[in-house]
């Protein structure tokens, strides 16, 4: 009964939510009859959109890396995502002779496409409920040991299940607090090639200043396709791949948008804390995001030292410090956002209901103290919640703790062997120094290590620090470092050529990195029962709550599994210190700002000429919007998070119309709260994609595998193709 009552009131709430709110399970979609989503401009069957026995929308959105989202667009197999999602793959494929980073890449011919290592993509075969299997075995008197053991337990046989021997990956995740359990059987894709990306003077334009801003104006896009053997099943990288021939893809519409247009997003949001009480909020925003804040700057302004000194060393760390900079902007506008808009005051009104609900006779033997047990549980860990944070932050970003680790691992078992196991195991440990310091910088890592231990021994409190850590020297420990078996490659080359044991396992950075790992898990047991109490108290509180204000919305939390997200293009009000170049209707950009932006030589700013050559020209082809303007970016009001970068922007017929890829600032307590007045997402218009691909890259071959869908405001389709501009990169040699 208590697992119906959930549903009908997760049924009910649905029917009486805003359309533009929520991160929707597919599967649900037949059930979810209480809203009309056709009235609000959709021409598609639930059938069409999820089906496990027939091709449908799902079969055209991936899982992009595990961090982002991509979209099929063409029947060989082409995908769309953005250029922040393949950043990484960019950078690892340049180098200061080709650096595809700053100059773009496009592969003119289909043999030009190169692969994209250790990327891979991931398509949703189907979906299934296993709440009753779970929860039946489970109950609130169990210690969180128990429960762990229960709920591994029938995921390992809900995998043997349905993975038919390895074919497919099964991914099995709680909802609502752990109230509800579904699983997801997957496809992982790992031939993914690079085919095409704008410099990052475009993919990248407005850089740290823009990001999370509005007016936006970024061609935030790359292109990939997707390899599979010749039946079209996964495989490895071969250069006998052949192109996937998808069950569906998406086509690609040139008819334009306007305010209240259908827009419907697919893809992997990664995580929302929607039910998050005001304590937790409060802890965050007054401790935790601070503490990461600036723990973040501190590694940004490390990193920016030596990028700037080094062609290489800044392309190496591009990546990782445009994570670290998004992260960084995105913590201190929840802050910002949060305190605007009243999120605390409006939880405890909502925490206000829920208690005058528990304390009813047939609630309150379960419920009364629920809310007050939480409230004790972020006293008690506030500064181990903190001390996490820096923890976190030293290790993501000082590499030399986790290459000590790693390699600290293969060593040992590679100087446990007898010459004749060295032998087979040389090639493998070879290839995990080479992996290991491919990229590094041993100063920056140096001093990185340094400045990240200094922090994190000022700032957070003896009671709960890592003993390891708060014993360090941070003034010299890069020192030690140096003087480790790990501080370069050629010292890790050295101990594969003489193997000690005994040296090993007196190496300094090996104890400390081991020292810390024992201190995290020493302190992660101390907690144990507090953290297993409040993830109870977590499940008791949502549950009583969606009983408790039946008329509210609930819907399950993002926890990188595929949603939908549906509501309509969508507008801002204008804002007297925002500069919109001659925009009113403010839902769209156009390149008139993006040329009003530019500045030459800025990092963040500059354009290539090409572009301003083909905007004064006014070459915007096919792609110009009925009223003659160049469209760049626009805006639309689905629910949206990290994880969604790249995902599809659909129309009611099911066209790609855009390329979700930002949020704004103003709605930065997104993940926390949805905010209707203000919360947008910030999108490539897919004619820009378009027009950057043929236009200004030549790369006409790639338009010409799209399905395109006109109409007759459509400019017409000269054909007329654009002439490879000299700086253009296709295989990455020289132009003669």
């Amino acid at each position: 009964m208590k697992r119906l009552f959930l549903l009908f009131t997760f049924l009910l709430s649905f029917a009486q939510m805003r359309a533009d709110e929520g991160m929707w399970l597919l599967m649900l979609i037949k059930r979810l009859n209480g809203v009309d989503m056709q009235k609000e401009g959709l021409h598609l069957t639930p059938e069409e959109i999820y089906s496990v026995n027939n091709s449908s929308m799902k079969d055209a959105i991936v899982s992009f890396g595990g961090f982002c989202t991509g979209e099929i667009v063409s029947n060989q197999g082409l995908l769309f995502t953005n250029h922040h999602c393949g950043y990484g793959a960019i950078a690892a494929a340049s180098t200061p002779e080709k650096d595809y980073l700053k100059n773009g890449f496009w592969a003119m011919k289909q043999k030009d496409e190169f692969n994209s290592k250790d990327l891979y993509v991931r398509f949703l075969v189907r979906m299934d409920d296993a709440t009753q299997r779970i929860t039946s075995k489970l109950n609130n008197k169990m210690t969180g040991e128990e429960r762990k053991a229960v709920i591994d337990a029938e995921t390992k046989a809900i995998q043997a299940e349905n993975s038919e021997n390895g074919k497919y990956t099964v991914v099995v995740r709680d909802f609502f607090n752990g109230n509800e359990f579904y699983y997801f059987v997957y496809q992982d894709y790992k031939d993914i090639r690079l085919v095409g990306a704008p410099p990052s003077s475009l993919g990248k334009f407005g850089g740290d200043t823009d990001n999370w801003e509005w007016p936006r104006h970024t061609a935030d896009f790359t292109v990939f396709r997707v390899y599979a053997d010749a039946a079209g099943n996964p495989a490895e990288y071969s250069p006998s791949n052949v192109p996937l021939k998808p069950k569906h893809f998406l086509p690609v519409s040139l008819k334009g948008i306007k305010p209240g247009d259908f827009s419907m997003i697919m893809g992997y949001p990664g995580r929302t804390n929607r039910y998050l009480t005001s304590y937790g909020i409060q802890q965050m925003v007054s401790k935790d995001y601070p503490a990461w804040v600036e723990a973040s700057k501190l590694a940004m302004d490390v990193m920016k030292k030596y990028m700037d000194k080094d062609k290489g060393t800044q392309l190496n760390y591009a990546s990782q410090y445009a994570s670290v900079a998004n992260y960084w902007k995105n913590r201190q506008g929840t802050i910002d956002a949060v305190i605007k808009n009243g999120t605390i005051t409006d939880k405890q009104g909502l925490e206000a209901k829920f208690k005058q609900w528990a304390v009813q006779p047939a609630n309150i033997a379960e419920y009364e103290t629920v809310l007050d047990d939480i409230a004790i549980y972020y006293k008690q860990t506030s500064d181990r919640n903190v001390e996490r944070n820096y923890a976190s932050l030293l290790t993501r970003n000082a590499k030399y703790f986790s290459i000590a680790l790693q390699l600290g691992s293969v060593l040992k078992s590679y100087a446990e062997q007898d010459m004749q196991g060295r032998l087979a195991m040389k090639p493998k440990v070879e290839a995990a120094v080479k992996s290991a310091y491919e990229k590094i910088n041993i100063n920056l890592e140096g001093e990185m290590m340094n400045s990240m231990v200094g922090l994190y021994q000022s700032k957070v409190n003896k009671d709960v620090a890592s003993p390891t850590i708060m014993g360090l020297d941070s003034k010299n420990l890069s020192n030690v470092a140096y003087s480790s078996i790990f501080a370069n490659k050629t010292s890790v080359t050295n101990f594969i050529l003489n193997p000690d044991r005994l040296k090993l396992d007196a190496d300094p950075l090996l104890k400390i990195a081991n020292g810390i790992v024992a201190d995290q898990k020493a302190s992660s047991e101390r907690y144990s029962k507090i953290d297993d109490n409040f993830a109870k108290n977590n499940r008791l509180f949502l549950a009583g709550l969606m009983k408790a204000i039946p008329e509210k919305k609930f819907y399950p939390d993002a926890n990188s599994t595929m949603r939908l997200t549906y509501g309509s293009v969508d507008t801002l009000p204008i804002r007297e210190d925002r500069n919109y170049f001659g925009v009113t209707d403010n839902y769209y950009t156009d390149m008139t700002g993006l040329v009003g932006k530019y500045k030459k030589g800025d990092e963040e700013f500059d354009l290539p000429q090409r572009v301003i050559d083909l905007y004064n020209m006014k070459d915007f082809g096919q792609y110009a919007d009925a009223k003659g303007y160049m469209p760049v970016n626009f805006l639309s009001n689905n629910d949206i998070t990290g994880g969604n970068s790249g995902s599809p922007v659909i129309d009611g017929d099911g066209n790609l119309i855009g390329i979700a890829f930002d949020g704004n600032s103003e709605a930065l307590s997104g993940d926390i709260v949805f905010e209707p007045e203000w919360q947008k997402t910030i999108n490539v218009d897919v004619r820009f994609v378009l027009w950057t691909i043929d236009k200004y890259a030549g790369a006409r071959r790639l338009i010409d595998e799209l399905q395109l869908v006109r109409d007759e405001n459509t400019p017409a389709d000269t054909k007329t193709r654009a002439a490879k501009p000299d700086h253009v990169k296709t295989t990455g040699k020289k132009k003669k």
